[in-house]
């Protein structure tokens, strides 16, 4: 198997709607984007930290605690409505160009405060010795679309289960275990990247994290709660 090695990119847009400014706030005493970019340079495997971002104000914090920003992200691949893959297609394109071919792109959004290092190292970890196509970190789901999540038909108003067992499932013990996707970390081969389309198209193999490592920044109730969390683990650990 060829060696491991792992370029990271922390990608930040600078437009945010429910979180103005988002990737610049202090969540646990640090910024979001320092705490991806600090947790990214030191997690094994990992030769060089990138950031990829359409903002001078988020290009200059993640200089300042040792990721490259050597361009700002185009802005076609800045909008709402922009795919992310796109945007780490972008970087390793970049790469390529410069001369750096590594075998892994691991994408480490910033809007993951909970995760720690070992949660990377577990990633980073599990994409060499599986040479695996695809890593990514999940989390047990709360709810199961064999048990308790459904649609309403538009027409007819009729409630139904996402996925109709063969046999009514009576407790959520009983139902197909499922999970959440996280923000935690995206491993992804470059080859791999460059000629698929999605994470699920090739061999794709997931790390399973606590749910509370999990926790997705999205709206200001989401930072109160990882603010929460972050002080009761330091709380913990003292």
């Amino acid at each position: 198997m060829p060696e491991t090695t792992i370029v990271a990119g922390v990608f930040a847009r600078g437009g945010s709607k429910g979180v103005p400014n988002k990737n610049l706030r202090i969540v646990g005493g640090q910024s979001l984007i320092q705490r991806a970019v600090v947790q990214a340079k030191q997690a094994r495997h990992v030769t060089r930290v990138l950031c990829s971002t359409d903002s001078p104000q988020i290009a200059d914090e993640a200089r300042r605690f040792g990721a490259e920003a050597p361009w700002l992200r185009p802005a076609e691949l800045a909008q709402d409505t922009s795919r992310e893959w796109d945007a780490w297609c972008h970087m390793v394109k970049y790469l390529r160009e410069q001369g750096d071919d590594p075998r892994y792109l691991m994408a480490v959004p910033c809007v993951a405060p909970l995760r720690t290092l070992d949660d990377l190292n577990k990633c980073t970890d599990l994409a060499a010795s599986s040479d695996a196509d695809v890593i990514m970190a999940v989390s047990d789901a709360h709810k199961n679309p064999w048990f308790n999540m459904v649609t309403i038909d538009d027409a007819t108003q009729q409630v139904r289960l996402v996925n109709e067992p063969a046999q009514r499932i009576y407790n959520r013990q009983a139902a197909p275990q499922v999970y959440d996707v996280s923000t935690v970390a995206f491993i992804i081969k470059c080859d791999y990247l460059l000629t698929a389309t999605s994470i699920y198209d090739g061999e794709t193999r997931a790390v399973v994290l606590p749910k509370t490592h999990c926790v997705d920044i999205d709206t200001e109730d989401d930072i109160a709660y990882a603010e929460f969390l972050l002080a009761r683990r330091d709380k913990e650990s003292t």
